[in-house]
């Protein structure tokens, strides 16, 4: 059987990275939630070669995948993790990044306030959490691809759907973090960083 693979990862991976090395200082340790085919993770430690990351996955075929050689340098162990339990089983593990893509619309909305609450646990001082993804904005017209994009999410499951940023942003804030940039992606896509609400 083939290894998974996502076209739109293919496409978003070498944008992303651009913020990512806009963004980031030149080292430190990343935790990627709900890593998926692992498309992302081997592209950023291959553009970020100061930095040691972490990939998670609650999907136990996805999970399996990953754990698959050869293993990039710098990739750490691939580790079960589901944003929605209260203990991520990293006992004091603090990373500079929490990076997740393309998680919340595909998850039920509690899977926001487990993201948000245990990146504020396991963040470091001056750390960032950065999720990329589609979301709706109430002072902004959505884009036709996206309302169909949501509309799709809906049929398919009802705990699915595209967020709004400030539903969001008011869940992180209730973990003490704070939305500090938004930037506008291709494909009408956000990347969204948010810091620790004192930083």
């Amino acid at each position: 059987m083939p290894a998974p693979h996502s076209p739109a990862a293919e496409r978003n991976q070498q944008p992303i990275l651009e913020q990512l090395q806009r963004l980031l200082p030149a080292q430190g340790q990343a935790l990627e939630i709900a890593s998926g085919t692992g498309q992302h993770a081997r592209h950023f430690v291959a553009g970020l070669p100061g930095w040691l990351w972490q990939p998670t996955e609650a999907d136990p075929e996805l999970l399996h995948w990953l754990r698959q050689p050869p293993r990039p340098a710098r990739w750490r162990p691939p580790l079960p993790l589901d944003v929605a339990q209260p203990d991520w089983g990293l006992g004091e593990a603090r990373f500079e990044l929490v990076y997740c893509a393309n998680l919340l619309h595909i998850a039920p909305w509690a899977c926001c306030a487990g993201l948000m609450q245990g990146a504020a646990r396991h963040l470091a001082p001056q750390g960032r959490l950065i999720t990329y993804g589609p979301y709706l904005e109430a002072e902004l017209p959505t884009a036709p691809s996206n309302l169909a994009f949501d509309a799709d999410l809906r049929a398919r499951h009802p705990a699915w759907g595209l967020r709004a940023l400030a539903d969001v942003a008011a869940e992180a804030a209730r973990a003490g973090l704070r939305l500090s940039e938004r930037v506008a992606m291709p494909a009408n896509n956000l990347l969204l960083v948010f810091s620790a609400a004192g930083s």
